[in-house]
């Protein structure tokens, strides 16, 4: 079986031809850090090992994220999409957001920090924030929560003093409380089995991710975030991305600061 058939098979992702050199030199840097010569004797045990299956996959993901990435969405969560969510809760029930993929947890960061700065409701409410990702090893930078300048570009330098703390050179870490606040779990949003764990949530940010599935690997995904997704729910897309073209089971809704796909 070819190396993207596999890749394909085990994350959803779509390598074409012109990425060659780019396979090659991941899975070299594997076979090199496992001391196996030899490609078909490599595969053999990425296939039957899940530790180096997970470690391969992870070389293939691409993480490039930074701090209120999108924002206008993160407006639209604020300002339209929590509001009409609790508008039947009681103060103290339990609202659930889920970023997917989160890369290494500014977006899921994010969130936390902009509903705190931005909804006045936000300590009326449980509000409990997951980020997840295929890639286990930005997963522990997430947890770390330790970040470089160029990923707090964007923030306003109000917020980077109250929510971060020096770090050696120009770094800082997101605060405790803060970096306690939102939790992380591994997934794959094309197995069904790795998702049922997390449970159902009332927001899902799913952002410039479908892009890189075809279409088979896309009408999964769809399916399994509308699994996903608590009766009533929300589902926000990269702005480059359609559920429409994707699925008919979501309801498209057209907010003041973005579109989204409700869960009837």
């Amino acid at each position: 079986m070819r190396v993207t058939e596999l890749l394909y098979r085990w994350s959803g992702m779509i390598f074409g031809a012109n990425k060659l050199y780019y396979i090659e030199r991941r899975v070299g840097a594997r076979m090199t850090k496992t001391g196996i010569a030899d490609a078909r004797s490599y595969f053999a045990r990425a296939a039957s090992d899940p530790a180096e299956r997970e470690a391969l996959i992870n070389a293939f993901t691409i993480n490039e994220t930074y701090f209120y990435r999108e924002d206008h969405q993160l407006a639209a969560l604020s300002r339209e999409i929590l509001p009409e969510l609790v508008r039947t809760r009681r103060p103290g029930d339990l609202v659930r957001i889920w970023s997917m993929p989160c890369s290494t947890g500014e977006e899921a960061y994010s969130i936390a920090i902009w509903l705190l700065e931005n909804w006045p409701l936000v300590d009326a409410y449980n509000i409990e924030i997951v980020g997840s990702d295929l890639d286990t090893h930005v997963l522990d930078q997430a947890r770390a929560g330790g970040y470089a300048a160029r990923a707090l570009a964007k923030l306003p330098p109000k917020v980077i003093e109250s929510y971060f703390e020096p770090e050696r050179g120009h770094r800082r870490k997101i605060i405790d409380d803060l970096r306690e606040s939102v939790r992380f779990a591994p997934a794959n949003i094309v197995d069904r089995a790795t998702l049922a764990p997390l449970g159902t949530f009332d927001v899902i940010l799913c952002r410039n991710l479908l892009i890189y599935f075809d279409e088979a690997s896309r009408a999964k995904a769809a399916e399994n975030l509308f699994e996903s997704l608590a009766p009533g729910g929300y589902l926000c897309l990269g702005h480059s991305e359609s559920m429409t073209r994707i699925s008919d089971r979501f309801v498209m809704a057209r907010l003041e600061d973005a579109i989204v796909y409700r869960k009837p």
